[in-house]
C-alpha cells in the first residue's frame, strides 16, 4: 500500500499546474493534501469525484485559507473532520480515517509566521493533536500521521540552520514540540531509515531556492511505533513541481 503526503499550497494552482495528470501517473491508494485553500462549496465534482477515489475535504471558515483533503482508493470504516478543540478545527486542519490495520491523520499544522506572531498557537496545537493521538493510540488504534509539520527538526533537515536559528520553522521550542512526539512513541520514518539523507520538501518561491536546493524538511509520515515494522519504505518525491513543496511517500506492507 502507497500513500502519498503533499502541501500543494492551493488546489486551484495545483490543477493549473497539472496534478490530475500527475495524480494518474503516481496513483497513491491514499492521497493526503494540506493547504487546499478552497471552501467546499466551490469544490468541482471532479474534486468531489476523483476519478478512481473517493474524496474528504476539510476546510477553514476563513475562506481561501489552510484546508486538508484525503482520497482513497478503498472505502474507510470512519471519516472525522477535525479533531476536537474548536480554535484549531475552524481553520481545516484535521482528516482522521480509519482503515483495515491502522488509523490516518492527515494534518496541515500551523505556521508560527515571520513575525512569530502565531508560535504559541502553533506549540497548542501540536500537544493537542498528540494528546488525541495518544488517546487514540490507547484505544488501540494503530496511528500514522502524516503532513506538513511546517518544523524542520534537525540541523540535517535544513540547508542553513545557522542562518535559521532565530526563524519560526526552526525554533528551539519547535523543535521541542516535535521531539515530543517521538518520545511519544512515534517515529519519523524516512529518517529512521536514511539518517543521513539530506533531502527537503519546501523550498522558498524567491531566490532561485529550489533550483538551488536551498530547502527545509518540513513534511512527514510519522508512524506509531507498533506500526513500524509494516514499513517498506518511505520516499520523498522532490523532482513533483506544481507547489513549493514535493510530495512525500510511504510504502506499507499491507
Amino acid at each position: 500500500m502507497r500513500l502519498i503526503s503533499w502541501n500543494v499550497n492551493g488546489i486551484r494552482a495545483a490543477l493549473r499546474k497539472g496534478f490530475w495528470e500527475w495524480l494518474s501517473t503516481a496513483d497513491p491508494d491514499i492521497l493526503c493534501l494540506q493547504e487546499t485553500r478552497i471552501a467546499e462549496d466551490q469544490l468541482s465534482r471532479k474534486m468531489l469525484e476523483p476519478p478512481g477515489y473517493q474524496a474528504c475535504w476539510a476546510s477553514a471558515e476563513r475562506r481561501g485559507y489552510s484546508g486538508v483533503a484525503t482520497l482513497f482508493r478503498d472505502e474507510p470504516r470512519t471519516v472525522r473532520k477535525g479533531f476536537g478543540p474548536a480554535r484549531f478545527d475552524v481553520e481545516g486542519r484535521v482528516l482522521v480515517s480509519e482503515h483495515d490495520g491502522f488509523t490516518l491523520v492527515n494534518s496541515y499544522f500551523p505556521s508560527g509566521q515571520r513575525g512569530h506572531d502565531r508560535v504559541a498557537f502553533k506549540l497548542e496545537y501540536y500537544a493537542a493533536l498528540l494528546d488525541y493521538c495518544q488517546d487514540l493510540r490507547q484505544r488501540g488504534q494503530r496511528l500514522i500521521v502524516c503532513g506538513d509539520y511546517n518544523t524542520a527538526h534537525q540541523p540535517i533537515d535544513l540547508a542553513r540552520p545557522k542562518q535559521n536559528q532565530k526563524t519560526s520553522g526552526f525554533l528551539p521550542e519547535e523543535r521541542e514540540a516535535l521531539d515530543l512526539w517521538l518520545k511519544a512513541g512515534f517515529v519519523d520514518v524516512f529518517r529512521r531509515l536514511y539518517p543521513e539523507a539530506v533531502e527537503y520538501t519546501w523550498w522558498t518561491y524567491r531566490s532561485n531556492a529550489r533550483a538551488r536546493n536551498i530547502g527545509w524538511r518540513l513534511d512527514y509520515f510519522l508512524v506509531a511505533e507498533e506500526l513500524v515494522h509494516l514499513v517498506r519504505d518511505a520516499r520523498i518525491l522532490g523532482d513533483v513541481m506544481g507547489s513549493d513543496h514535493c510530495p512525500v511517500e510511504l510504502e506499507l506492507g499491507i
